[in-house]
């Protein structure tokens, strides 16, 4: 993989775009970008760490078949971004979605073809993004797999790439189990912090954990109509992990709502909520904290 296509400059797409660029250069890494984007970050620039990140911009226009495409948008950009990269996907292109939630695969396949799309998301990263600046504290990995779990010869090609540019990555044995478990935890947290704006630090409370397990079981419920079973061991481990992360980091979700942005509650408690009115499953932790979510950031966006 050679030529890379990135949609989505915030703290994801950002960070493991400038390992690719540094890797494999300007020539072969883009930001696909609209019109309005492409002159705010050729003007303003992007800062990494207090660097100005070396990215080069393109339109659709612009762009050409990529080897691989990497979405790294938050989710209510993705028909925008799906718009946009129809140019940049090819009959050999790999398409790589980071964003949150469970469903931008799914989407991704309808419109572009089950063979072209792995199964993947970011996890562990943790940075604050204000304005054009990004900062980070832990980088992360990505995990990623064939839908069916098999090692194909993408699959290599996309582990050798992520080794020479020193991104960390895992390949799991059950990429459905992890995906499932990581919308489990963001489910949960990003929406607990997003309505108490607390720190990763301040999760570690036994209210907290009672709302957890109660925000689990229903993602839980859902998820085992949908054939994946998520035991309650993870339960305990993702607040472990959540909890140990510090007391200057916060969820992505929870720095939206503090910036007056519009968050992803609609692919988090949201989905759990779809989810149960198709199976006929009862949802109403996740029903209450996202009517919650709405008000507030009806407030904020609306104040």
């Amino acid at each position: 993989m050679k030529n890379i296509t990135l949609i989505g400059c915030g703290a994801v797409g950002a960070l493991y775009g400038l390992r690719l660029h540094n890797l494999l250069g300007k020539e072969h890494v883009c930001f696909l970008v609209d019109e309005k984007r492409k002159l705010r970050y050729e003007t303003e620039g992007i800062f990494l760490n207090g660097e100005k990140a070396p990215f080069r911009y393109c339109t659709s226009d612009e762009a050409e078949a990529a080897d691989l495409v990497i979405l790294a948008t938050k989710n209510h950009h993705l028909a925008e971004a799906i718009r946009l990269m129809k140019s940049s996907v090819g009959p050999d292109t790999t398409i790589l979605s980071l964003l949150n939630g469970i469903e931008s695969e799914q989407l991704l396949a309808s419109e572009f073809g089950q063979e072209k799309v792995l199964y993947s998301f970011a996890v562990g990263l943790n940075s604050t993004h204000t304005g054009n600046t990004i900062t980070y504290t832990a980088e992360g990995r990505i995990v990623f797999g064939e839908k069916d779990n098999a090692i194909s010869e993408r699959i290599m090609a996309l582990k050798d790439l992520f080794e020479k540019a020193l991104i960390a990555y895992v390949v799991p044995e059950d990429i459905q189990l992890q995906l499932w478990n990581k919308f489990m935890l963001n489910t949960t947290y990003n929406t607990i912090s997003s309505l108490i704006y607390a720190t990763y630090a301040d999760f570690d409370q036994p209210s907290v954990l009672d709302l957890a397990r109660l925000i689990c079981r229903e993602v839980q419920m859902v998820a085992a109509k949908e054939g994946v079973l998520l035991p309650d061991s993870l339960i305990e481990q993702n607040h472990r992990i959540v909890c140990s992360l510090g007391s200057e980091g916060k969820t992505s979700m929870c720095q939206d709502m503090e910036a007056g942005r519009r968050t992803e509650n609609q692919w988090f408690c949201g989905t759990v909520i779809k989810l149960g009115e198709k199976h006929g499953v009862s949802t109403p932790t996740c029903q209450a904290l996202s009517l919650l979510v709405q008000a507030k950031e009806h407030m904020l966006l609306n104040g």
